[in-house]
C-alpha cells in the first residue's frame, strides 16, 4: 500500500513537471516510480516515451524492449518499439515488432503501413504490396499507403497497377496524385478503367 501511494505521488509530480516542460526532472520521477513498482505499465511506457522524446533513441529502445518483455500483450509497446527500430535502421527487428503489434491489433492500419516500409527497405517488394494493400483496405482515404503502394508497384514493373492508383488518388488527393505522376513519369489510367488490375494483388 505504501509503495502504491509513493507511486501515485511520484506520478503526480511527473505530470506537473511535464506540464511545466521539465522533461528530465519528470523522467527522474518515473525512474523512481519504477524502483517502487518495477512492472508498472504506465511508468514503463512513460519512461520509454520520454527517453525517445529527449532524443536518447538507444535508451528508449532498451526501455520499450523491457516493456514488451514485461507486458507482451501491449500493442502500443510493440508499435512504438517497431517505430523506433525502423527509424534507427534495424529493419529485421522492426519487422518482427510490427508483426507482433499486428498480431495483437490486426485492424490497425499504421502497423501494416510500418511493416510495408520495413519490407520495402529489405527489398521484399511482393510482401510489401500485401502489407500496403492491407493498409489501404483499413484506411482507404489516407494517401500515404496509396503513395507507397504505387511506388512499390512501379518498382515491380507493374505500370497499370501504378496508373490505377494515380487515377484513384485524383478523386480525393489530387496533390498526391500529381506528385506520383511526377515521381513515376506515368499518367492516370483511362477513365474507362473500373476494376483493379490483377497486378495489384
Amino acid at each position: 500500500m505504501k509503495r502504491r501511494l509513493g507511486v501515485v505521488w511520484l506520478r503526480a509530480q511527473a505530470v506537473t513537471l511535464l506540464a511545466l516542460g521539465c522533461r528530465r526532472a519528470a523522467l527522474a520521477r518515473m525512474d523512481a516510480m519504477l524502483v517502487l513498482l518495477p512492472d508498472d505499465l504506465h511508468a514503463m511506457a512513460s519512461q520509454a516515451h520520454l527517453r525517445a522524446a529527449l532524443g536518447d533513441t538507444a535508451a528508449a529502445i532498451d526501455a520499450y524492449e523491457a516493456l514488451t518483455r514485461t507486458h507482451p500483450r501491449s500493442y502500443a509497446a510493440w508499435f512504438n518499439l517497431a517505430f523506433l527500430l525502423e527509424s534507427s535502421g534495424h529493419w529485421g527487428a522492426a519487422e518482427n515488432a510490427f508483426r507482433r503489434a499486428i498480431a495483437l491489433e490486426p485492424r490497425t492500419d499504421r502497423a501494416w503501413y510500418g511493416l510495408g516500409l520495413v519490407l520495402i527497405r529489405q527489398r521484399r517488394l511482393d510482401e510489401a504490396v500485401v502489407a500496403l494493400t492491407r493498409t489501404t483496405e483499413l484506411q482507404p482515404m489516407s494517401p500515404f499507403g496509396w503513395y507507397q503502394l504505387a511506388r512499390v508497384q512501379q518498382e515491380r514493373r507493374q505500370p497499370e497497377a501504378t496508373r490505377y492508383i494515380i487515377r484513384h488518388l485524383w478523386a480525393f488527393e489530387p496533390k498526391v496524385a500529381a506528385q506520383l505522376e511526377r515521381d513515376t513519369g506515368l499518367k492516370r489510367a483511362s477513365d474507362c478503367a473500373v476494376s483493379v488490375p490483377k497486378a495489384m494483388s
